[in-house]
């Protein structure tokens, strides 16, 4: 049953593959203009709308500053947090203690010696409770040397700390900054200076229309493996200007046919010239083919 029902897909692109001409164009008489990416802009953190710097209509470019939402305690957590950060970069840089439990060890392991030495020439000079007291003044500076060593290693640690704190309160700023996170067109603003706004709330919609996606149906026996990339040319009727012409490429062939009707679904992206084009618009399509090889597999393994 299953070996029954491939075999006609196979035969149609068999036959389409061994028919097909070297010819250098396809035409698609119906496509439709769709967008490419359209984002509605969500509030990352709530509060209120303080400002909301742009107008439905307007263009802005990636990044662009869309609103703000009231961020004065968040700012006076990122300014307490760098002041912190500072604090500890500077406990950080001073190594004081660390040079001094060093220098201390050396001293002590000098008085030691001294008093080994004169005890070899003259015996019983120092006694042995003071070389006893001298032997553990020596390893008690070499202890607080490992102690200094070890408080400037937290220290170092509490700096890491401090800087990923700063950071945190960095983001909490940010986050009250909604910014495009596309550049486009503002299509719809739903949030307005003054209200309340809670955390995915969506503030603002914009449309990518530079760059627009057309779409439409291929005959199966125009459908070629080397079609992923050919360049097109969207041909529409715009008020005062027939026949406007709009480069592209095309970007998505389906790999699945329509059993009614033989067809194929094909996405190609255009430049929005001018931004003349809009989405919903119909046009017609012309693929520029190179020439078809003779040796070229059928897009179907046949079995």
């Amino acid at each position: 049953m299953t070996s029954f029902a491939v075999f006609p897909l196979i035969v149609v692109l068999s036959s389409a593959m061994a028919g097909e001409a070297s010819v250098g164009r396809i035409e698609v008489p119906s496509m439709l203009i769709q967008l490419v990416e359209q984002v509605d802009v969500p509030a990352q953190a709530a509060g209120i709308l303080t400002d909301v710097e742009v107008q439905e209509g307007c263009m802005v470019d990636e990044g662009t500053l869309l609103a703000r939402i009231m961020d004065v305690e968040a700012r006076h957590a990122e300014t307490q947090a760098k002041t912190q950060l500072e604090i500890a970069r500077l406990n950080a840089e001073n190594d004081v203690n660390v040079r001094y439990a060093r220098k201390s060890a050396e001293v002590a392991k000098a008085e030691l010696q001294r008093a080994l030495n004169s005890n070899k020439k003259y015996a019983g000079s120092v006694s042995a409770s003071e070389i006893d007291r001298l032997k553990l003044a020596t390893e008690r500076a070499v202890l607080e040397i490992e102690q200094a060593e070890r408080d400037f290693l937290i220290v170092k640690h509490m700096q890491r700390i401090k800087e990923t704190e700063y950071q945190l309160a960095c983001y909490r700023v940010r986050q009250r900054e909604i910014v495009a996170p596309l550049a486009g067109m503002v299509a719809q603003v739903n949030r307005f200076r003054g209200e309340w706004v809670e955390p995915k709330d969506p503030v603002l919609r914009i449309l990518r229309i530079d760059r627009l996606r057309v779409e439409g149906f291929l005959n199966v026996k125009d459908v070629r493996r080397d079609l992923q990339g050919c360049p097109v040319t969207l041909t529409v009727d715009l008020p005062g200007r027939p026949g406007a012409e709009f480069p592209g490429k095309i970007v998505f062939l389906s790999p699945e046919i329509d059993p009614i009707n033989a067809q194929i679904r094909v996405w190609a992206e255009v430049e929005n010239v001018g931004l003349r084009l809009r989405p919903g618009m119909r046009a017609k399509m012309t693929v520029e083919t190179a020439p078809a090889e003779s040796d070229e597999k059928p897009l179907v393994p046949q079995r």
